[in-house]
This record gives C-alpha cells, sequence and structure tokens, in this order.
C-alpha cells in the first residue's frame, strides 16, 4: 500500500468514527426530548403520579384538582418572567396567590411544578423551593418534577407555562397566565382565570391557546 492510499484510508476511517459520534449524539439527544405540546381536549399524563411536595407530602395532580379541574403552572425560582426583574417587569409570581384563591372560587385547584432538573444543586433545589414558597407565601402546592418527567409528558417548555385542566382532566387552555408579565395593574385579558369562570358556568373557553412567555425549562440532556 502505497502513501496515498494510507492517507486515504486514514481518512475514511476518520469519517466513519465522526459519523458514528454524530449518530449516538443524535440518538441520546432525541431520548430526552419533551413531546410535542399537549393538545386541547387532550387528557392530562401522568395525572396520577406522585411528586413531592414542599412540605414533604406527595402529591399527583389529581390529588391537587378541585371539582371543576385544575390549573397547572410549570414555575421556578429565578426566571424574571416568573420573578420579576427589578422596576422593568412584575413577573407573574406575584399573581399566583390571587390566581390560586380566584381559582378555588371559580372550582379549580392550583399547582406550581419546578422541572429544572439541570439546576438541582443550587437555585431549583427542594431546599430552595421551600425558601421562595415562604418568602412569597405561596397558598399553592409547589412540586418537584423530578427528570422533568412531567414537563417532558406535557411538552412544556416554558417557566412559567400554564395548562389548565377540566374535571375530567382534559386540557382546555394553554400558554400564558394573562397578557401582561410586566404590569399587573396593565393586564387587560386573563387568559386562565377566563377560561376557568367560562368553564365553571358550563361555557367553552373563548381563548383555548396563547404564547407561552419565559425562560426555558432546563432540562437534563
Amino acid at each position: 500500500m502505497n502513501i496515498s492510499n494510507i492517507s486515504l484510508s486514514r481518512v475514511l476511517i476518520a469519517c466513519a468514527i465522526l459519523t458514528a459520534g454524530a449518530f449516538f449524539a443524535s440518538a441520546s439527544f432525541n431520548t430526552t426530548e419533551p413531546n410535542p405540546e399537549l393538545a386541547i381536549g387532550a387528557k392530562a399524563p401522568l395525572a396520577d403520579v406522585k411528586m413531592t411536595n414542599i412540605d414533604g407530602s406527595a402529591l399527583s395532580l389529581v390529588d391537587a384538582a378541585g371539582t371543576n379541574g385544575l390549573l397547572v403552572v410549570f414555575s421556578c425560582n429565578t426566571c424574571p418572567f416568573v420573578v420579576g426583574n427589578g422596576t422593568k417587569s412584575d413577573g407573574w409570581e406575584g399573581r399566583y396567590n390571587e390566581t390560586a384563591a380566584k381559582a378555588a372560587a371559580y372550582g379549580f385547584g392550583m399547582v406550581l411544578i419546578n422541572s429544572n432538573e439541570a439546576k438541582r444543586d443550587n437555585h431549583d433545589s427542594m431546599e430552595a423551593m421551600q425558601s421562595r414558597a415562604k418568602d412569597q407565601g405561596y397558598s399553592m402546592p409547589y412540586l418537584m418534577d423530578s427528570e422533568h418527567t412531567l414537563a417532558d409528558a406535557f411538552g412544556a417548555m416554558k417557566t412559567p407555562h400554564v395548562y389548565l385542566l377540566d374535571k375530567d382532566m382534559k386540557l382546555i387552555y394553554r400558554g400564558a397566565l394573562d397578557d401582561n408579565v410586566s404590569d399587573a395593574d396593565a393586564v387587560e385579558s386573563f387568559y386562565a382565570l377566563d377560561a376557568m369562570a367560562s368553564t365553571s358556568m358550563g361555557k367553552p373557553c373563548e381563548v383555548s391557546e396563547t404564547k407561552a412567555i419565559g425562560c426555558s425549562i432546563k432540562r437534563v440532556l
């Protein structure tokens, strides 16, 4: 074998190694991709799966639901769209307790879900969740979604990402909590609350889908 043939062989071997590496890397990535986002009218997946609440109890979505359904909010402890950004934006977190109270009046439960598995060693650990809930006076359960299993099943991508389920645990609204993350006093459309009000009166939701705006859920690939 001459030198040119040896060089060609080496190039072919290197290409084969790179191709194989790319294949396995792609296969590994694909196994961790979330499902497509849950469709309106679809039944909530994993609704009976227990997750750990900040008080140490184990709760499922079914456990947290009210007589008319459940408001599920994928949230976290640090995203500016959740916690705000100084004087620039209120964030949605400050509306959680009021939303939960109004949800209860409409016959809905409310639960916060933390799926940021990649930040469990710091900002989204159970201890950090407990501290955040205490500081903000959360009135609703705050559950840890280990390995972002529930977020993947729902196809949730943002914090916050809102899903409203009816009494049969079927999706009737998904997207943002309302239309103004920056200023709670300037909200014109209360998407989630309006959907709950309509459902409680036996009417269909006028708006069933909006764009979820927030930080990405921090998944472990």
